[in-house]
């Protein structure tokens, strides 16, 4: 692997300045500063309701479930499943969403009939989506109707086979839609042509949430909880927020709703399954963040369907038994390390590859394969990949001739609808614009990498590909205070589409550099009198270049608490020599 020596180390995109009045009425209203108001309108908010919805996220500002297309069918047929006390299935995804999802629908559907029960298929022997021999199981145990969660949008043959032997299916799925609608009674997806529900980025266990608001309304109506207190959905928005954000869906709209308000429950504590799982990863005393979701908690969840059972993820968010859960967080938490060790070892076997091929790093697309890698860790190699060297990489599992294959891509390249023209070389696909799946016959792979790679070279400029950074404001260092800090903070949960504010700050004189940690630079930087303590995750090889420099830098303010003080760090971004 090369190591550019270059700084800056990104390409810099500085947002250009929005409407002056709007970000003045922005400071006057919510009194923000101006740094503040202009994120805010640079990230589309450009009227009073609309700030109020993204300072303030609220449950009542969700959108009515029944403006997606089928939702009334759906809970229609559910409940006719209900009231005849037919056996119902619930079958979802073995990754965080689809664990997730399917642990909100059982545990609200369980409350109102015990004639319920879910499954969720193995990785390496079954795969994805809904399979017959599953199907014919289902029949077995007399089930009358399957619920698919983050599933089920593609399987038009394995639901009509399911109809033809009398058990009706619902389907709740977000995934791009590519051909005809499978015949179920319902289709629930808003990626749906037809389907009118404003927002279309929901993950798959936020359309099981709204499903979950349709049911309950409805059962309301109907008097069901008469003598009783309804559930309270709110509740369940701490599974909701953890399949969210592990399904990287963007952090807007209803999603920055249910994130908002779960993280609060998560950092809570309440449910013990989470609880759990928080003292496992180290972070019992701390506030979740999106940012420790993601790292600590949800990897856990995720490395129970890559490389063991899902149901172990699922039974600890439904236990309410904290010495269950403590016992179930230990087994994911070994799994993860074991998950760890196999992904080192495929990367590490991957970059060796490289290093002895550098032409391979020329690619516009990284498509590496093999019959020795576990393909519940190939996504994460896929993921390490796009990181380091910022193009769409495919890293395919392969078995008896035919490989199973994860895709993920960068912001400026849309991976399944290149997928889509690859179709005629792959036995399946399926995914969404920043990651894919894809089953392929091994004799079809190096056929597959070369036209992917024009694929991608035709519809994206090599510069696009090179990794940016979008600064959001330009100010001085002297701007920088506690204050501003927390206002930062009304912005959070960052990730996908509402990423952590950056800052840039021009002409700041480098002193007293150090390498601490793993390789991470420490420096003191000063401007116009102001001073603040800086941190350059992993990146020690530019100790000498910034010894004594003056730079241009690029970085998130941060508030960085060290045994038992709290003080104002700066978390450096990218820097650039002022010669």
């Amino acid at each position: 692997m090369t190591i550019s020596k270059q700084l800056p180390t990104t390409k810099w995109k500085l947002n250009e300045a929005g409407d002056k009045n709007i970000e003045n009425l922005l400071c006057k209203e919510f009194e923000i500063y101006p740094i503040i108001s202009q994120i805010l309108v640079n990230r589309g908010i450009h009227d009073m309701e609309a700030a109020r919805r993204y300072l303030h996220p609220s449950l009542n500002d969700l959108h009515s479930p029944f403006l997606m297309k089928d939702m009334k069918k759906g809970v229609s047929r559910l409940l006719k499943a209900i009231h005849a006390n037919e056996e119902i299935i619930i079958y979802g995804d073995y990754d965080a969403d689809g664990i997730t999802s399917v642990a909100i629908l059982f545990k609200f559907i369980r409350e109102i009939t015990p004639h319920v029960n879910y499954y969720i298929p193995d990785r390496v022997h079954e795969g994805y989506g809904l399979k017959i021999p599953a199907i014919d199981n289902f029949k077995k145990t007399n089930i009358k109707l399957i619920i698919t969660v983050d599933c089920g949008i593609s399987d038009t043959e394995q639901i009509t086979y399911a109809q033809s032997i009398g058990i009706d299916t619902i389907v709740l799925d977000h995934h791009e839609i590519s051909g005809q609608l499978p015949p179920a009674v319902a289709s629930i997806n808003p990626n749906r042509e037809d389907c009118n529900f404003p927002f279309k980025g929901l993950a798959g266990v936020g359309i099981a949430f709204n499903f979950l608001i349709a049911l309950r309304g409805t059962l309301s109506k109907e008097g069901f909880w008469e003598n009783q207190n309804h559930p309270n959905l709110k509740e369940y928005l701490d599974i909701v927020a953890l399949g969210t954000i592990g399904d990287i869906a963007p952090l807007v709209d209803e999603n920055r709703i249910f994130t908002k308000i779960g993280l609060e429950l998560i950092t809570e504590g309440k449910r013990p399954g989470i609880k759990a799982l928080k003292e496992v990863s180290g972070v019992d005393s701390q506030p979740i963040d999106s940012f420790r979701a993601s790292f600590s908690l949800i990897p856990r969840i995720n490395a129970a369907g890559r490389i063991a059972s899902p149901l172990d993820a699922v039974k600890l968010l439904l236990t309410d038994n904290m010495a269950e859960a403590r016992i179930l967080a230990e087994k994911l938490d070994s799994y993860n390390r074991n998950r760890q060790q196999m992904e080192k070892k495929i990367l590490n076997e991957i970059l060796e590859k490289i290093s002895n091929n550098p032409d391979i790093e020329k690619m516009n697309a990284l498509v590496f394969s093999s019959d020795r890698w576990h393909p519940g860790v190939v996504g994460i190699v896929a993921s390490r990949l796009v990181d380091l060297f910022n193009r769409p990489a495919f890293v395919i599992s392969s078995n008896n001739g035919v490989g199973k294959g994860s895709g993920r891509s960068v912001s400026g390249f849309n991976i399944y609808k290149g997928i889509q023209q690859c179709a005629s070389l792959l036995l399946s696909y399926g995914g969404h614009y920043s990651a894919a799946g894809i089953s392929i016959k091994d004799e079809n792979i190096d056929e597959f990498t070369s036209l992917l790679d024009e694929i991608i070279r035709g519809s994206v400029e090599f510069p696009e590909l090179l990794s940016p950074t979008n600064i959001d404001a330009e100010c001085q260092l002297s701007d920088i205070n506690i204050k501003l800090i927390d206002q930062l903070e009304m912005l959070a949960p960052f990730g996908s589409k509402n990423p952590e504010p950056v800052l840039c700050v021009r002409n700041v004189k480098v002193s007293s550099p150090v390498i601490v940690g793993n390789n991470h630079l420490k420096m003191w930087l000063n401007s116009n009198g102001a001073s603040f303590d800086s941190i350059w995750f992993n990146m020690g090889k530019f100790f000498t270049a910034l010894n004594g420099a003056n730079i241009d830098i690029v970085f998130t303010p941060q508030i960085n608490s060290w045994n038992g003080s709290s003080d104002i760090q700066l978390k450096v971004k990218d820097v650039d020599i002022i010669p």
